[in-house]
């Protein structure tokens, strides 16, 4: 992952309000956002339905402008901007559709080539980009194909190599696999991290889906009602949820917290009390609890939980029922307390 207070930001929105509607209807689609994407990086934007991440990515390619504050783009501020100067910024923005949004019409080798007849390039040119571009995909041989004769994870290949044609320093991804399988879904988002990684480009990637974030980004925001209610590292944001919406979406790929109906099956079966303790990449719960439980007089049996690895380290959670005395287990409870978090979840 880049370093971002080294590699400068890139897109930043300060104070950024963007409203549909005059007067006392107008709703924000976007209230007050501060958010910033540093150079070069895979930067995750997540939220359900109606969140505001398709007016956000209106804003950052200035398709939409601002009710208040100001959008960054490379260090210009597109609200300033006239229209011709505006279009030279969206030329210097890729983007990858959910639907693909390709010309059926038009041969794969086309479909790449477009972009750059509207940008004036050279017949010559243009062929021996949309070659770099198609052998890069891995879509040689598809050239002369029509999106018809393609399938799903060929397409996303297309509307890929056809988003990097001008050479873009930014790559906006909205919902870019939402119409794809699990396979070819991992397939695309390692052709995007080879985008990132080969080609320097800053990738943005709104989604909905919180899998996609885990596979392929370096930070993420949670975005809810038009505001960024978390942010962090995809490790910070996945181990230690700091909202509910967030807990949510962490939920629907994380199995290592039981949910209400695991607890009520959890106590139906177990008649000892029931905590979860945190799993930190620094390995010391499970000697403390080996420990512990002796000292304590303390019997334990893991029910639920699970570990994961991200970016390099471990994090996750156990669900234990301990069985002993009371004050025993008050006992045991304080002091693994002193390196973790101790959450009881049925009484």
């Amino acid at each position: 992952m880049p370093d971002t207070a080294t590699a400068g930001p890139i897109i930043e929105f300060r104070g950024v309000t963007k409203s549909f509607g005059s007067g006392g209807a107008a709703v924000p689609a976007v209230d007050r956002l501060d958010l910033t994407i540093g150079r070069g990086e895979i930067f995750g934007i997540i939220g359900y339905s109606g969140a505001g991440k398709s007016t956000l990515v209106r804003l950052i390619n200035a398709l939409e402008h601002p009710t208040a504050g100001a959008v960054i783009v490379d260090g210009r501020d597109l609200t300033t901007m006239r229209e011709r100067d505006l279009r030279q910024v969206r030329a210097g923005i890729g983007m990858i559709f959910q639907q693909f949004n390709l010309f059926r019409s038009r041969t794969v080798f086309g479909n790449v080539a477009y972009p750059l007849k509207v940008a004036g390039w050279p017949a010559d040119k243009r062929k021996q980009r949309v070659a770099e571009l198609l052998a890069f995909v891995g879509l040689t041989e598809k050239a002369w194909s029509y999106p018809d004769q393609l399938s799903g994870g060929q397409k996303q290949r297309v509307g890929i190599a056809r988003a990097l044609a001008t050479n873009p320093d930014i790559l906006l991804a909205d919902e870019a696999t939402s119409a794809l399988d699990p396979e070819t879904t991992s397939d695309v988002l390692a052709l995007l991290k080879r985008v990132n990684r080969e080609l320097g480009v800053t990738i943005v990637v709104i989604t909905h889906e919180m899998e996609v974030v885990r596979s392929i980004a370096d930070r993420v925001a949670v975005l809810d009602a038009g505001r960024v209610i978390e942010q962090g590292t995809v490790f910070e944001v996945f181990s230690d949820p700091q909202t509910p919406t967030a807990r949510r979406f962490v939920g629907t790929v994380l199995r290592n917290q039981p949910a209400e109906a695991d607890i009520e099956r959890l106590r139906g079966k177990h008649s000892g009390r029931i905590v979860s303790a945190r799993i930190h990449d620094d390995g010391r719960l499970g000697s403390v609890l080996s420990d512990a439980v002796g000292r304590h007089n303390v019997r334990f049996e893991i029910v639920y939980g699970g570990i994961s690895a991200l970016q390099g380290r471990s994090f996750g959670s156990l669900t234990l029922e301990l069985l002993g005395e009371p004050g025993d287990v008050d006992a045991l409870i304080a002091e693994l307390r002193t390196v973790t978090e101790v959450e009881e979840v049925a009484a």
